[in-house]
């Protein structure tokens, strides 16, 4: 059985022994998208650290259909934040690069530039970068390499997505952020929507192994398989010296 308050307090622990390791008296810097992720990841390092040593950074692409759940994290937790907006840094690299960029490519640009982002805030403000992947996502390779996917500690990554949801709730926070449909953010559909599964099927055979859909085990088969090497270090060559 999970134990939401029990694991809370312990991420919260782990979070004040990193930066006491890792970074004594810095600053967390979040990356704040209106989804739940980031509001849990968020919230958590308040809880760990003081709202006084958070930092949000909002980063809408232009214009941004749910920043307003964005804002309402932000002023609920009472944290300082910046709003960068990228659209000029997206439009200005694709418009450098001298070929048309394929639409993955064009897909993975905007959380690249975001990451970019985070980390001269983080370096302006004596900040270390939240990562706010969780597991379900890791799982199937749901992110982006040296985008979201990039960070200098991760609460979250061994959660699934039900967890974080019982997590948020303990957390007290709004039920609107906590239980908000999941998108990506980049192309306008809901996560599950590109997934061709729901994050129920996909937690639920995680942890117990269990799923009916053959197709769809095999499909949560092939995107853990050809997505592992993002959760894994650079493979680096050692010569015999």
């Amino acid at each position: 059985m999970f134990n939401a308050e029990k694991i809370k307090n312990d991420c919260v622990q782990w979070i004040r022994d990193f930066f006491e390791e890792n970074g004594k008296g810095c600053n967390a810097v979040v990356g704040i998208s209106g989804g739940k992720d980031s509001s849990i990841v968020a919230a958590l390092c308040v809880e760990a650290l003081g709202k006084d040593r958070v930092i949000g950074v909002l980063m809408p692409c232009g214009e941004q259909h749910d920043i307003d759940m964005a804002q309402l994290l932000v002023d609920t937790l009472g944290i300082k934040h910046y709003v960068v907006n990228i659209k000029d840094a997206v439009e200005g690299l694709t418009n450098s690069i001298p070929f048309e960029l394929g639409e993955q490519s064009r897909t993975n640009l905007p959380p690249r530039i975001r990451m970019a982002t985070l980390y001269a805030v983080s370096q302006s403000h004596n900040g270390r970068v939240a990562n706010t992947c969780n597991l379900s996502e890791d799982w199937v390779g749901y992110s982006t390499r040296y985008g979201d996917a990039a960070g200098d500690f991760s609460p979250c990554s061994n959660l699934t997505v039900q967890e974080m949801k019982a997590i948020g709730r303990i957390l007290g926070l709004p039920d609107v952020l906590v239980d908000k449909v999941p998108i990506d953010g980049l192309c306008g559909k809901t996560d599950e929507d590109n997934l061709g599964f729901t994050y129920a099927e996909l937690d639920r055979y995680i942890r117990e192994g269990v799923i009916e859909d053959e197709a769809k085990k095999e499909r949560i088969d092939r995107l853990h398989k050809i997505n592992r090497f993002k959760l894994q270090l650079m493979p680096a060559f050692k010569p015999e010296i």
